[in-house]
């Protein structure tokens, strides 16, 4: 593979499907976090052993390692570097500002609504009780409680990516054996960085940088022109497979079938990213990446625009999207004779209000960074 400093890249045409996937993740998202709402059932997760936070982890892999690979060929390896540094920077900036709102949104909450225990159940009260113990561990990205164990795996996934894509440079596509190495690693003896304050580190980091990776070596090679996998029947058979033996487990956890045993259940766990839950994660982004075309009529009607555009504002409605769903997954737990009519009132008005946050955003970007209406070609 020619090194990206050899040769002219040219920024790709937009992807259609990027932002409309990104956009009704987010709405996934804002839905799997409201427990117990009906709407549930409509989403990916409710059929599958994998969720939209791999799908996100991978697709934000294959941008960056798109943008890193074309800052590097234009600018150079240190460039590319500083434009990532600072990338991670916004992001971890924008993680210390969630986790205090969201500090004293709790506090509030458990003093004001009131709602007993609800610091300490959320794993805030180290937080509370010493601060200064926990705005270190929070600083170091290991003090997670409720809702902030998310954009970490981001930040931690991100400042792995320039010394591997360095790597993928010098020794080609063997660059893998190190991510793939440290996955198996860690499946074996489950390594975990240790959480601070009560609080546990979810989405382990030395497991799920391997779906940010494998997102990066495609976006590489895409931008590169190299498509990282063929169109086999047997990929197809394979991706299959993998998605009827999620269903099946997920049709256990609803009880139309016997549940798993214990041992194909810990397959798919979430934490540490278990093998199945990989597997379920790639074949699903596979297959939609394979058989859903680049830019068709459907892609411009009102809904998939308004995804797209919540998709390309997907950080800003993610956050925004934490404070509601926890609001309304309060008032169910708190008011649960009420919550079938809360749930079909204050979900879809969510949703409503995160596409009207996106579109407000959106009009704030300067005209000549907007996307047109239809893409090229």
């Amino acid at each position: 593979m020619a090194r990206p400093a050899s040769v002219t890249l040219a920024r790709p045409p937009r992807d259609v499907r990027m932002d409309i996937l990104r956009g009704w993740m987010q709405v996934s998202i804002f839905i799997s976090h409201t427990y117990g709402s009906i709407f549930f059932w409509g989403i990916h997760a409710a059929w599958g052993v994998s969720d939209s936070s791999e799908q996100f982890v991978l697709l934000s892999g294959l941008a960056l390692g798109s943008v890193f690979t074309l800052k590097r060929a234009r600018d150079g390896f240190q460039a590319a570097t500083s434009d990532l540094a600072g990338r991670v920077g916004r992001l971890y900036v924008t993680h210390l500002v969630v986790f205090a709102l969201f500090a004293a949104m709790m506090i509030f909450a458990e003093r004001a609504v009131p709602v007993p225990g609800l610091v300490e159940e959320a794993g805030w009260k180290w937080l509370v009780t010493q601060p200064w113990q926990a705005v270190p561990g929070a600083l170091a990205l290991l003090y997670q409680p409720t809702f902030m164990d998310i954009l970490p795996i981001f930040v931690f996934c991100m400042i792995g990516l320039a010394p591997f894509l360095w790597l993928l440079e010098r020794v080609g596509d063997r660059a893998l054996l190190v991510p793939l190495g440290l996955y198996a690693v860690t499946q074996i003896f489950g390594l975990r960085p240790m959480g601070l304050g009560g609080t546990e580190i979810t989405f382990d980091p030395f497991a799920w940088q391997v779906l940010f990776m494998i997102g990066a070596w495609v976006g590489r090679r895409t931008l590169l022109g190299e498509p990282p996998l063929p169109r086999h029947p047997l990929l197809f058979v394979a991706a299959g497979l993998v998605l009827a033996a999620g269903l099946w487990i997920k049709l256990g956890h609803h009880g139309v079938v016997p549940l798993s045993s214990d041992f194909v259940e810990a397959l798919a766990e979430k934490g540490p990213l278990a093998p199945l839950r990989l597997a379920h994660a790639l074949a699903l982004a596979w297959l939609v990446s394979v058989l859903v075309p680049r830019d068709v009529g459907w892609m411009h009607g009102a809904v998939p625009r308004l995804m797209a555009v919540i998709g390309r504002h997907s950080l800003q409605v993610f956050c925004l999207g934490l404070f509601l769903s926890w609001w309304i997954a309060t008032a169910f737990r708190e008011l649960p004779v009420q919550a079938w009519w809360i749930d079909l009132l204050a979900v879809p008005a969510g949703v409503v209000v995160l596409g009207a946050f996106a579109m407000w955003r959106e009009s704030q970007r300067p005209a000549a960074r907007r996307v047109p209406a239809r893409s090229p070609g």
